[in-house]
């Protein structure tokens, strides 16, 4: 097989931050000179997967060593010659052609100068023992489909070269390139333009998990979890509660789940849990609603779910033959809606925070009987509404943060109306939300009196029904009575581009209303 030699390029003596970012950034330079990997959106995913072998077998090193310290046989997740220490540790190691073709190849030469499967071929088929989900699980549904953008195998090399100087199984090096990661996770974003649904700025999940407050021995879900933002939080949220071993089990094996059909996100949030300190990460590939939604038993129900769901997008009409003919539609933030009210435990032992855009407070028809549902069935307790920008490069379209919980039905809904930012009508990608500026609402949450920018609605005027008692609007878009009507500092161009989100919401209802009504005569 051909060799190079090529030397790794990042000082030592640099700060572990320094030296990471410079491992990372190194990296990024020089996918940019590979003409198979247009933008991010390739060589992000690339970069993950190199760092997600390397994190697998410095993590097997840990644990094969403690299993001879303590006498016990250790079964190694990935046998030889797949793992990164066979092929990838070397500096002059496989490169090249052959490097491509040992990962790729359905059948190739080996880097012990055997036949086998490539290294994909391998890592798709691994199987967990005993039928309990495990790290081989994982490890196999995160390269089913998964393919090599990278043409030349001579920059892959280069690129395997810099990420072995990365150490995970230093705790220290983990926790810091934890963060850099999540940097990634929002340039991804940023690059992804319209399909950057699955990235929530951290302020906003942070919030919601501090409010929400998630407790050991609570089973916690984000059926559309994107990167695992919510679910990280929520996992760094529990960790200091697991304090026995016995607690350590709990977290790590019977706390955190989540769901993500698209698999560029699911390899993502695979290791941003795992940089964070969750073992074999239980994600389940397929489409959260895929399961007929009367079927959902109390088996699949949990104790808090975190998600912010995608909006605006379609389903197949199969997707949709779940869900109740009456509350059938296409906006997905609708659909999600009615599965996480089914899978959230009964009798007050429930409990959701939710994203959903400004359309679903005010939209009529199929959404009003949902929004109704959640009224009757459901406390929900408050709304929170979020300014223009939160939600920027995807959209500019204001968006709510809704928690409701099981002990229902509702009375009354705390409104909270988060201000502008300083000097400013709305965020940018440039000037996003900080944490900090939740305080406010965090100081109000517990100890709940009215002010400029708190109010409380009586639920029970909000639902209107028809002489038939059909539920024809649910308007849950309650402005502030306090806010006093100020002068629109904004650019022209700025209030042209909100009055199009309207209208753009407005069109996307009535293309709504019209699905539903085309079967009725005129």
């Amino acid at each position: 097989m051909a060799k190079t030699a090529r030397k790794k390029a990042v000082p030592e003596q640099l700060t572990t931050a320094q030296r990471l970012d410079s491992i990372i950034k190194s990296a990024r330079k020089t996918m940019r000179k590979d003409k198979g990997l247009n933008g991010d959106l390739d060589r992000l995913p690339m970069l993950t997967w190199i760092m997600f072998l390397k994190f697998l077998d410095d993590m097997e090193k840990i644990e094969g060593s403690r299993a001879e310290l303590s006498g016990n046989d250790y079964k190694p997740i990935i046998e030889a010659p797949y793992r990164w220490r066979d092929w990838a540790a070397e500096v002059d190691g496989i490169t090249g052609p052959d490097l491509l073709s040992f990962l790729t190849a359905e059948t190739a030469e080996r880097p012990d100068g055997t036949e086998g499967p490539g290294l994909f071929a391998y890592l798709r088929d691994l199987r967990g023992d005993n039928g309990r989900r495990e790290r081989r699980d994982v490890i196999a549904t995160v390269f089913q489909g998964f393919a090599n953008r990278m043409e030349s195998g001579y920059l892959l090399r280069d690129v395997v070269n810099l990420i072995d100087g990365i150490h995970f199984d230093s705790s220290e090096e983990v926790h810091v390139l934890g963060r850099l990661y999540e940097t990634l996770l929002r340039e991804m974003r940023d690059a992804a333009g319209d399909s950057g649904e699955f990235y929530t700025p951290r302020p906003v999940v942070k919030f919601m998990v501090e409010v929400t407050d998630p407790q050991l021995g609570e089973t916690i879900l984000d059926p559309a979890c994107g990167t695992g933002g919510f679910l990280t939080d929520a996992f760094m949220h529990l960790d200091p509660q697991a304090d026995t071993v016995e607690k350590r089990i709990i977290l790590q094996e019977e706390s955190v789940m989540g769901c993500e059909a698209k698999s560029l996100p699911f390899l993502l949030s695979q290791l941003n849990l795992l940089l964070h300190g969750m073992h074999a990460p239980r994600i389940d590939a397929g489409n959260a609603l895929r399961f007929r939604l009367n079927e959902i038993g109390e088996a699949e129900r949990v104790n808090v779910i975190l998600s912010n769901p995608p909006f605006g997008g379609e389903e197949e009409v199969g997707i949709l033959n779940n869900f109740p003919e009456d509350r059938r539609t296409t906006e997905t933030a609708l659909l999600f809606l009615q599965l996480i009210m089914r899978r959230l435990k009964r009798g007050g032992k429930g409990r959701a925070a939710v994203v959903v855009p400004n359309g679903t407070l005010f939209a009529d028809g199929i959404s009003a009987r949902i929004k109704a549902d959640l009224l009757e069935k459901f406390n929900l307790h408050t709304v929170v509404r979020l300014r223009e920008g939160v939600f920027a490069p995807y959209t500019d379209i204001p968006a709510n943060l809704i928690f409701f919980d099981s002990s229902g039905p509702t009375r009354d809904i705390w409104y909270y109306d988060m201000p502008s930012p300083q000097g400013r009508r709305k965020y940018t990608k440039t000037s996003p939300i900080t944490y900090e500026e939740f305080q406010g609402c965090l100081d109000w949450w517990h100890d709940r009196q009215e002010n400029e920018f708190a109010w409380k609605v009586d639920s029970r005027n909000l639902i209107q029904t028809d002489d038939d008692d059909r539920v024809v609007a649910c308007n849950l878009d309650v402005k502030n009575p306090h806010a006093k009507d100020a002068e629109d500092h904004r650019k022209p161009r700025d209030i042209v581009d909100a009055i199009i989100c309207r209208e753009q919401e407005i069109l996307s209802i009535m293309e709504e209303l019209k699905r539903e009504f085309s079967g009725d005569e005129l």
